[in-house]
């Protein structure tokens, strides 16, 4: 096992929770690429740290680490990067789909879980349970990224969802991974 696996839930013993979320009003959600959100939970083991996050997803290289912060408390969705949350601390329950959306997900999401969110789904904060919710943000290689909240003049930003392409390797497993069997 390499150094930067160490800290893994072995694959074959991973959870992963799949969901689509389609368009809401503004937020287009997985009704583009049709790409759903994943949930690994429990990807990295509870000694894993937010710097120890951080260079797995460098050795990876699937994705670029860009910040160590909690979630936003409103509604927002990116439109030309997907996004990797990695949980370093804390718990939360976080909304995927727009807070407003009956089709919306919520989850309580922990240190370890692992959430691949596709470009065009919305979300936020809901609650942070023990108040050190904290999470390494991550986007594709390459990639910058914007925030959009589905608001009115959006529509050009949304359009470009459809061409940005999906991940070659898991951002989180590399050769194999639950992201290439969507």
């Amino acid at each position: 096992m390499a150094a930067s696996e160490k800290h893994l839930t072995a694959l074959k013993d991973l959870r992963v929770s799949s969901h689509q979320i389609p368009a809401f009003n503004l937020i287009p959600n997985t009704s583009i690429q049709k790409k759903p959100l994943l949930i690994y939970h429990s990807a990295f083991h509870s000694n894993a740290s937010a710097s120890t996050i951080e260079s797995h997803l460098s050795v990876v290289g699937v994705v670029s680490p860009r910040w160590r912060y909690t979630m936003y408390s409103q509604p927002h969705f990116h439109s030309t990067a997907h996004e990797v949350l990695c949980v370093a601390s804390g718990k939360a329950r976080l909304c995927f789909g727009g807070d407003k959306n009956p089709k919306r997900v919520e989850a309580v999401l922990e240190k370890g879980d692992v959430m691949v969110v596709p470009a065009g789904v919305a979300h936020h904060l809901l609650e942070d349970i023990d108040g050190g919710f904290n999470m390494v943000g991550s986007y594709s290689a390459g990639k910058s990224w914007d925030m959009c909240y589905g608001r009115e003049g959006e529509e050009e930003k949304v359009k470009g969802i459809g061409s940005i392409g999906w991940f070659g390797w898991d951002p989180i497993y590399g050769k194999e991974g639950p992201s290439l069997d969507v």
